[in-house]
């Protein structure tokens, strides 16, 4: 398997967005997957990377990344070194930072031989599988999609982060990171892009427009966003499938770090189940 780490792709902020692909080289074109992970997250985390391989022995190309304003740097890629930049990310630098990577993956020619760049799927985990549900209904190019433990609203979690007035005041509100301890900023500039683009940024007028194949994956144990929002998206696209993952929790019950080499039953039984839908 042939396994390449922390290469960076150009976005449009000025900020690399780090990224790995794993896949086994044969010359021959293969179904792209392209996983984006969540709030505090990064594409390192737990056992993304065991998932990452799964999916490669599968036969698919995978590409995960992180967001080029996650917290992550190049030399730095896991955690959250960079806070100020976390402090300035938003839901459109996302959904701009996946579109550059469905760009570079679309006119890449190192990788001309193995990708079939007329069958890409998205994959996208909590906060994550909003940007991918979005994405999928504004770009032609997302021939299938699968959200894992996915919000079904932004508005309601983008205005309630603490108190609003005094957010505006000070600039700046910190949720602490319950792993790391650190203090993760959150400007007000994080507020005003999701009014500005609120009508973009509805998931629920997404999932209906998707037309594409649309699996939805949710733990029934999960405490973080509750099984009732994927129920949610799945009402709203009657087409997409619905799987519910029996005493699985948000993360599916993986933690990080994750030093097993297997993923836990749970994940184990996600990822099988997502291989089984993109083939």
């Amino acid at each position: 398997m042939k396994i390449l780490k922390n290469f960076i792709v150009d976005g449009k902020y000025q900020k690399p967005i780090v990224t790995d692909v794993f896949y086994k080289e044969t010359q021959q074109p293969k179904k792209v997957v392209i996983f984006c992970h969540g709030y505090k997250g990064f594409k390192d985390w737990g056992a993304w990377n065991l998932m990452a391989e799964a999916f490669a022995q599968a036969g698919f190309f995978f590409i995960k990344f992180n967001f080029s304003h996650n917290g992550g740097t190049p030399e730095q890629p896991i955690d959250f070194p960079d806070l100020e930049a976390f402090g300035n990310n938003n839901y459109i630098k996302e959904l701009d930072d996946l579109e550059s990577v469905l760009d570079w993956i679309s006119t890449n020619i190192d990788f001309k031989k193995e990708v079939n760049i007329n069958d890409i799927s998205i994959i996208g985990h909590s906060r994550g599988g909003g940007i991918v549900t979005i994405k999928t209904a504004e770009d032609s190019r997302v021939k299938n999609v699968i959200s894992l433990a996915a919000v079904c609203d932004f508005g309601s979690r983008s205005s309630t982060i603490g108190d609003l007035e005094n957010w505006k005041k000070t600039g700046v509100k910190y949720i602490e990171n319950g792993r790391t301890k650190q203090q993760m900023p959150h400007f007000y500039q994080f507020y005003i892009n999701f009014k500005e683009n609120e009508e973009r940024l509805n998931i629920e007028k997404s999932a209906k427009k998707i037309t594409v194949p649309h699996l939805i994956i949710h733990g029934d144990n999960d405490t973080s966003i509750s099984v009732e929002e994927g129920e949610k998206i799945h009402a709203w696209n009657p087409k997409s499938r619905l799987e519910i993952i029996k005493n699985a929790d948000h993360v599916f019950n993986v933690s990080h770090p994750w030093k097993k080499e297997k993923m836990s039953k749970e994940l184990d039984q996600v990822t099988k189940i997502c291989i089984e839908f993109l083939k």
